[in-house]
C-alpha cells in the first residue's frame, strides 16, 4: 500500500522536487529564551482592516512584548477571489499609524521583507504547501477528490433526505477509496481535482478531545471526522492547511484569533496531528459587538463605519487613544493600572492573554472619546500642533496650508487655555480641531443675533459694538479689559455685576456678562468659546476691530 501511495503522490505532484525534509531543514528552529512567545498577525488582503482583526494584532504584539518574543506579519492571500488591489498597503499603513510594530514579515509598501522565514505571503509559498500535501498522500493521509460542485450538491441533498449531517466524510466521501487505476483514468481525462485530508475520525463513533484554550480555558469537543480540502484545484490551499504548515515552519507558538474560528479547531488539530507537527497554542479572543435596538451583534463594516480602522485615521484619533481603549476591552484591570500609573506608556502595562475576558465586549463610543479627550488634553503644544498638521496634510489640504503658512499664529490659537490647572477637554480627535477653532482662522459671517441673543434688539447690539471699538486696547491686563466692558455696559443701562442685576432685573437691560456675550458673538460667531480675553489677544487688535466693524 505504501508503494501505491508513493506512486499516487508522484502522479498528483510530478512537479514537486523538494520534499518535506528539505523544508524542515531549510527553516531552522528559533533560538529564543524559555517562555518567549512567537505570535503572528495574518490578515487577508480584502480591502480594509477590521477593528476586530486589529484587536487581535494588538494582543499578538502585547504577548510578544511581555515575553520578549517575536511578532511577525504574514499575508494570507490564498482566497484570491476576495483579494483587493492595494489591501496589503492598507494593512501596513494602519499597523504603522497605530503603533503596532512588526518584528518580521512583509513590512514595507514596496515589498520589503525582514526575517529568515520568508516568503511571508502565502501565494508565494505554493510549492511548500504542495510538498506537504504530497507527503500526506504518500503516508495515506490524503487523497485526490474529483467531485464537481454539482456532484457535491447532489450528495448534500441526499444526506438531507436521509436526515444525516451533510459533508464529505466516511462512507459519504465519494473519492476516498478510488483505486490507483481509477485515479489514473480521471487524470488522463484532465478532470480537475482537489486534495482532501483522510480524517481518522468517524461520525458513527464520535470521540471527544480535551483542549486548553489560552483564553477560553478547558474545552471538550468532538474530534474532526470530515475530509477537509487541503489543496484546491489550482494547487492553492485554503486557510486550514496553509496556516498549519506556515505556523509550524515559522515557529509560531501561540495563535491568537477571533472566536469565530473556534468551531474549526478540531479540524486544525487533526491537521497538525496528521502532519506530525507539535501543536501550537491557540487563544480565541471574543468578538467586539455593538448594541443594535437593544440586541448585541458583531460590529460590521456594512453597518458601522467604526469597524474599518481607516475610520479612526480619517477622523484623527491618536494611536494612544485607540490602543488604550482596546486594552480596556482586552484586560479589565487596565483602567485601574492607568489610574495608578497616569504617566506610564501603555506598553508598560502587564498584559496577560489569560486575563482576556470570554464574553464579547461592547463597543462604547463615549468611552473611546473620553479616552481621546484625556490623551489630547495631555499633549504638549508642539505635539498637538504636529498631530493636527499631519492629519490636515492627509485629509484637509486647505487647512494644512493655513497651518503651514503661519504656524506661530496657529500654535498661539491652540495654546489658548492650555496653561490652566484645569485643562479643557473638548477635543477627542483631530478632525474636530478645524471646526472647534474655525472662528480664529475664519471671521464669522452672517451672525444671527436674534437667534443667539433674542433678549436684545439690533440697535442696542450695534451701539454697544460700535462703542467697544474705542474701548478695546490689546495691551490691557485682563482685569482692566473686563472693567472696561463693565463701564461700557453702564452707558447702555447694563448692571456692572450679575448679583446687582438679579436683585433688580426690571431696572436693567442685562448685566456685564451679557455685554461680554455680545462682543464674543461678534468676534467668534458663537455664544460659547474659550476665554474671550485670550481670543482677542491672539487675534490682535486689528483683527478684533475689523470684526466688530463688520458687524456694525
Amino acid at each position: 500500500m505504501l508503494d501505491k501511495n508513493k506512486e499516487l503522490a508522484e502522479l498528483l505532484f510530478p512537479h514537486i522536487t523538494k520534499d518535506r525534509d528539505y523544508y524542515e531543514n531549510y527553516y531552522k528552529k528559533r533560538n529564543l529564551k524559555a517562555g518567549a512567545e512567537v505570535t503572528r498577525f495574518a490578515p487577508s488582503p480584502t480591502g480594509y482592516l477590521h477593528i476586530g482583526n486589529f484587536f487581535s494584532a494588538l494582543l499578538d504584539r502585547s504577548v510578544a512584548n511581555q515575553t520578549e518574543g517575536v511578532f511577525f506579519l504574514r499575508i494570507e492571500d490564498t482566497d484570491q477571489k476576495r483579494e483587493i488591489k492595494g489591501a496589503v498597503e492598507v494593512v501596513l499603513e494602519v499597523l504603522s499609524k497605530f503603533g503596532i510594530n512588526i518584528d518580521e514579515g512583509k513590512i514595507g509598501k514596496n515589498g520589503e521583507t525582514i526575517g529568515e522565514y520568508a516568503p511571508y505571503v502565502q501565494s508565494e509559498r505554493k510549492e511548500i504547501y504542495n510538498a506537504y500535501a504530497k507527503w500526506l498522500v504518500e503516508k495515506g493521509r490524503a487523497y485526490p477528490c474529483f467531485c464537481s460542485d454539482e456532484d457535491l450538491e447532489e450528495h448534500k441533498q441526499k444526506q438531507k433526505l436521509e436526515k444525516i449531517p451533510t459533508g464529505y466524510y466516511g462512507d459519504h466521501a465519494i473519492c476516498r477509496n478510488l483505486s490507483l487505476e481509477e485515479v489514473k483514468e480521471r487524470l488522463n481525462k484532465k478532470m480537475p481535482f482537489v486534495i482532501r485530508l483522510k480524517s481518522q475520525g468517524t461520525f458513527s463513533n464520535l470521540q471527544k478531545q480535551l483542549f486548553v484554550d489560552q483564553i477560553k480555558g478547558k474545552k471538550i469537543f468532538p474530534k474532526n471526522y470530515r475530509d477537509a480540502i487541503i489543496l484546491k484545484s489550482n494547487g492553492i490551499p485554503p486557510y486550514n492547511f496553509a496556516h498549519a504548515v506556515d505556523d509550524h515552519l515559522m515557529g509560531t507558538t501561540l495563535v491568537i484569533r477571533g472566536e469565530e474560528w473556534f468551531p474549526s479547531l478540531a479540524e486544525h488539530l487533526e491537521l497538525f496531528e496528521a502532519l506530525e507537527f507539535p501543536f501550537v497554542k491557540y487563544a480565541h479572543n471574543p468578538l467586539i459587538q455593538k448594541l443594535d435596538n437593544g440586541k448585541k451583534r458583531k460590529i460590521s463594516k456594512r453597518k458601522d463605519p467604526e469597524a474599518d480602522m481607516r475610520y479612526y485615521m480619517e477622523n484623527g484619533y491618536t494611536k494612544e487613544t485607540i490602543i488604550e481603549y482596546l486594552l480596556t476591552l482586552a484586560n479589565s484591570n487596565f483602567e485601574d493600572w492607568r489610574t495608578k500609573n497616569p504617566n506610564e506608556h501603555y506598553s508598560k502595562f502587564p498584559f496577560k492573554i489569560q486575563n482576556v475576558g470570554t464574553s464579547s465586549p461592547l463597543f462604547d463610543n463615549d468611552k473611546l472619546n473620553n479616552i481621546g479627550k484625556n490623551q489630547i488634553a495631555n499633549l504638549t503644544l508642539d505635539e498637538f500642533f504636529e498631530y493636527e498638521l499631519n492629519w490636515a496634510k492627509e485629509y484637509d489640504k486647505e487647512f494644512y496650508e493655513i497651518l503651514k503658512k503661519d504656524s506661530e499664529f496657529a500654535k498661539n490659537v491652540f495654546n489658548m487655555e492650555r496653561d490652566n490647572n484645569k485643562k479643557r477637554k473638548d477635543i477627542y480627535n483631530f478632525s474636530m480641531v478645524k471646526d472647534y477653532y474655525s472662528y480664529m482662522f475664519f471671521a464669522p459671517q452672517k451672525i444671527n443675533y436674534k437667534e443667539l441673543t433674542p433678549s436684545f434688539n439690533e440697535t442696542i447690539i450695534k451701539n454697544i459694538l460700535s462703542k467697544y471699538v474705542s474701548y478695546y486696547e490689546s495691551e490691557d491686563e485682563k482685569q482692566v479689559w473686563f472693567d472696561k466692558i463693565k463701564e461700557l455696559g453702564t452707558h447702555f443701562n447694563f448692571a456692572k455685576e450679575v448679583k446687582e442685576y438679579k436683585q433688580n432685573p426690571e431696572s436693567y437691560l442685562g448685566h456685564c456678562g451679557d455685554v461680554a456675550t455680545l462682543i464674543r458673538i461678534a468676534i467668534t460667531g458663537r455664544v460659547n468659546s474659550p476665554d474671550l480675553y485670550e481670543i482677542c489677544k491672539v487675534l490682535g487688535k486689528q483683527e478684533v476691530v475689523k470684526r466688530l466693524q463688520n458687524i456694525v
